[in-house]
Formats: structure tokens, C-alpha cells, sequence
């Protein structure tokens, strides 16, 4: 029998139903730093997947099984009280608050505002991004609002990742960039990660398994 680390996600018998139809039914452990990915058609349930997982299901929709996160059942959870970070398509930054302002919205509330303000400082540059704290974020470009949203997700200190069409904005060769960012990141943090994506390339290059609703 497979050993499940304790960091691990694990998706246990679960199977979606919309308005009590079946849409799939999934047996899933990830560990800590993996990256699986899901990909299918639209309306096949991917992303649904990710707001069962997050506490955000939809009332359309009911399932069976649980959600469990670093040996804990999260499956009923409040959306807060499970320790997962979000990153979507849309960076979804605060366009009235500084890119250091939006890193310190991310983070617990803990310690005095000199010591989130070291850690923000550092975040930005251990990703050479030092010199951005004060900017605007609407005038970064793309890719640089990607890594922040993402830093803004890690500041956070999730025990998992789930990146929903996260890199689908970005033209080919930044997506490149932000996509080796992003899972770098995860692996780095010992995230078990799960990816939505129409993309093939987003599928190979996470380097984990690769599952088609």
C-alpha cells in the first residue's frame, strides 16, 4: 500500500454531481511539491473541482467523498479555515493599494507592521523584485502582476496551491517564464498543487501526473 505523506492533498472518493447528474468521479493523493494537473472540456467539472476543494462549491452542485489536507479532514471546512491559496487566470490585485500593500494584505495577522514589512521587503527580493514595493500594480506588466498575485498567494502560508488557468492571459514566451516561476515556487515550498488547464504544454511542463475528466 502507498505510504500518504502527512503534507499531502488527498482527494478521497470523490465523486461531482450537478443538479444530481454525475460529472466524474476521482481517487487522487498529491505530495508535498507535486504538481498534478487536470485537464478536460468545458463543463467536464475542472474548475468546480478547485471550488469543492477551496470550500466554494457552488449550491448546483453536491458530491461524496473528502478533502483531506496535511492528515486533517477538510472536507466541510470553512473556506478560511483550511489553509489553501488560490491563483487564477486574473491576478485579482487591489488596484488602490501599492504592490507592497497587496503583499502585506496576504499575510496573517501576526507580528507588528515592522515585521510584515521585513517580510514583504524579503518576499520581493528573493524573486528580484526589490525595487516594485511602491508601484502601482495596474503599471506593472503581466508577467510581473503574475508573480505578485503568486506571492501574494505564499505569503499566506498555505499548506496547498490550486492554480486555476492561471498563465491562459499571458502571451507564449511570458508564459514560459511565469509558468517555471510558479512551479518552481510550489516545489520549493513543498506545496502539493493542483493545476486546471486547457493547455498541453502547462500539463508537461508541471512535470506531474496528468489526469482527463
Amino acid at each position: 500500500m502507498k505510504q500518504i505523506e502527512k503534507s499531502a492533498l488527498c482527494l478521497k472518493q470523490l465523486v461531482l454531481f450537478q443538479n444530481k447528474q454525475k460529472l466524474f468521479e476521482l481517487n487522487l493523493d498529491i505530495a508535498p511539491g507535486e504538481v498534478v494537473t487536470i485537464m478536460g472540456p468545458s463543463g467536464s467539472g475542472k474548475s468546480t473541482l478547485l471550488n469543492l476543494v477551496s470550500g466554494f462549491l457552488p449550491p448546483s452542485f453536491t458530491f461524496t467523498g473528502s478533502v483531506m489536507l496535511d492528515s486533517a479532514d477538510i472536507t466541510h471546512a470553512d473556506p478560511a479555515d483550511r489553509k489553501i491559496g488560490l491563483m487564477f487566470q486574473d491576478p485579482l490585485l487591489f488596484p488602490h493599494l501599492s504592490v507592497e500593500e497587496n503583499l502585506l494584505f496576504g499575510l496573517p495577522a501576526k507580528g507588528s507592521r515592522m515585521e510584515r514589512c521585513a517580510k514583504v521587503n524579503a518576499a520581493l527580493e528573493a524573486v528580484n523584485m526589490a525595487d516594485l514595493g511602491h508601484r502601482d500594480p495596474m503599471t506593472l506588466s503581466g508577467g510581473q502582476q503574475s508573480r505578485i498575485a503568486l506571492i501574494r498567494v505564499l505569503l499566506s502560508e498555505p499548506k496547498a496551491l490550486l492554480l486555476d488557468e492561471p498563465f491562459s492571459a499571458l502571451d507564449s514566451g511570458l508564459r514560459d517564464k511565469v509558468r517555471e516561476f510558479v512551479f518552481s515556487q510550489a516545489k520549493a515550498k513543498n506545496l502539493p498543487t493542483l493545476l486546471v488547464t486547457h493547455d498541453q504544454a502547462d500539463a508537461e511542463k508541471s512535470g506531474g501526473q496528468i489526469i482527463t475528466l
